[in-house]
């Protein structure tokens, strides 16, 4: 993965780069692609970095690899978390914490430090019940404590806000550029279909965790009315999660034109087999399988939540949440409009122009940084609020 060089400067020779620490969770993908392209963008323009988090995620991302260092978090309890955050954040001239937990983390190991903490909110916690107000009060100390919060959509923004958030601001976080370019010819994407075993019918595509939130029943809901098609889509779903089970047994019991693929590494060549992308999810700030579709210039139907409205604009096919009726229908009236589709894919790739490029990003928050590093320095000399 690069990240083009901006013509931000560098500290003159022999003066100590600005150190900053990124702290990470084991939660979604997109906070983890995010961090490691933030960290290889920041080291090309002169800064040290630390990233902080499990094991698994630097296995899975290599933050080492992109110039930052890596201090593991794989502690059997927060206490362990703790101290281990304390000493890797020493000399620090500020902490970046991305998600509820890593906020919480990093606000208790700040503790009597006067360093400053950025967090970004690049999703909410869905948790209903008893746990939901733990959660309320994690969500007000993180935002309270926190010199700046930054929020993927503008509904992370206000939410930051209502719990308190001295400065709350809207970061969208860019998608890293394609990997490779997407599958281009009728004959590669033949073969493509082909080693999915679908030949002469629609291929739909979603991807994302197997969980509740990404909304796989109102999407198997819909399934069932594509059976009565001619010919009869195959949806794949890419992706893991606790809900496997559940949703292989309906499947299986309902003979749903449905195929789970477990964990899968190339959405984009996925993608490129594809006749529309699906995104049927409860809430999303800015959804991954949305922007590789497209990038790739996959027509897509998707829920309007969340900041899922204000990502894609008009360029793709948006539907309530929690209706299969009307999911089945975008996506059935799609198939049978190929002049809509071109239309879709078109619009969508145009969409793509208007996003923040991986180096818009990183030069966004490095403007946070120094803004809040000048900010610290001259009240340590003149004093808060002079």
């Amino acid at each position: 993965m690069s990240s083009t060089v901006s013509s931000t400067p560098v500290p003159p020779h022999g003066q100590p780069s600005l150190h900053a620490v990124q702290v990470l969770g084991g939660g979604s993908s997109g906070s983890g692609v995010h961090v490691r392209s933030l960290s290889a963008g920041l080291v090309a323009r002169g800064l040290r970095v630390t990233v902080c988090g499990p094991w698994s995620a630097e296995r899975g991302y290599g933050f080492t690899q992109a110039g930052a260092r890596f201090t593991g978090l794989d502690a059997l309890t927060d206490a362990g978390s703790v101290a281990s955050l304390r000493t890797a954040i020493c000399g620090a001239a500020l902490v970046h914490a991305h998600g509820l937990r890593p906020g919480l983390l990093a606000a208790v190991a700040l503790r009597g430090r006067k360093v400053p903490l950025v967090v970004t909110w690049h999703t909410r916690v869905d948790i209903e019940g008893a746990r939901a107000g733990l959660v309320r009060l994690m969500e007000r100390r993180v935002a309270r404590t926190a010199a700046i919060v930054l929020g993927a959509s503008s509904d992370l923004v206000d939410r930051a806000r209502a719990r308190g958030a001295r400065d709350a601001r809207l970061a969208p976080v860019a998608v890293p550029a394609p990997r490779r370019a997407p599958e281009s010819g009728d004959g590669r994407r033949q073969k493509a279909r082909a080693e999915l075993g679908v030949m002469g019918r629609p291929l739909l595509v979603t991807a994302g965790r197997l969980e509740a939130v990404a909304g796989h029943g109102p999407l198997l809901d819909a399934a069932r009315r594509w059976r009565g098609l001619d010919p009869r889509p195959l949806l794949v779903v890419a992706g893991e999660g606790p809900d496997r089970a559940v949703l292989q047994g309906r499947i299986d019991t309902e003979g749903l034109p449905v195929r789970l693929l477990g964990r899968h590494d190339d959405l984009p060549g996925l993608l490129a087999a594809a006749d529309v992308a699906v995104l049927s999810s409860r809430w999303e700030a800015r959804s991954l399988l949305a922007q590789e579709a497209l990038h790739a210039g996959v027509p897509l139907v998707a829920t309007a939540v969340g900041g899922v409205p204000e990502l894609v604009g008009d360029a793709a096919e948006l539907v309530p949440y929690g209706d299969p009726e009307a999911l089945a229908g975008a996506v059935a009236g799609l198939l049978a409009d190929p002049a809509r589709r071109v239309e879709l894919a078109a619009s969508g790739r145009a969409r793509t122009a208007c996003w923040p490029t991986e180096d818009d990003t990183v030069a966004h928050v490095l403007s946070i940084y120094d803004e809040l590093v000048q900010t610290f320095i001259r009240e340590r000399v003149d004093g808060p609020g002079r």
